[in-house]
């Protein structure tokens, strides 16, 4: 069975932190803590933002200012509610929501 929903994407730095955590591991425990299904983080290998600086990930470099993108698939009240979290905070983030279905594969659990 399809959900219709929607898929928001924060992405920030690599060591931005928030309340003494990395902002995506505050999202995502934020996220869990509220209910939210799932979530996950992914590091960009390569990249650039809005000042137009490219930035790579080298060997002898720690690429600090490389960007992680956390990414959620939600119902609109859970998106819009999130979002308002990290926008009343203060969280420095970029974000994007995008429409989106999405359903589960395999096997379902067994229910009694």
């Amino acid at each position: 069975m399809e959900t219709q929903g929607v898929l928001i994407s924060f992405y920030c730095h690599t060591r931005a932190r928030h309340d003494g955590k990395l902002v995506y591991e505050w999202l995502l425990e934020h996220a869990k803590k509220h209910g939210i299904g799932g979530g996950s983080a992914f590091r960009a290998i390569c990249g650039y933002g809005r000042h137009g600086v490219l930035h790579e990930e080298q060997f002898f470099e720690l690429a600090d200012d490389l960007a992680v993108k956390v990414e959620f698939l939600l119902n609109p009240q859970q998106a819009k509610s999130l979002l308002d979290t990290v926008r009343t905070i203060g969280i420095d983030a970029v974000y994007a929501i995008s429409p989106a279905s999405f359903g589960t594969l395999g096997k379902l659990p067994a229910t009694d």
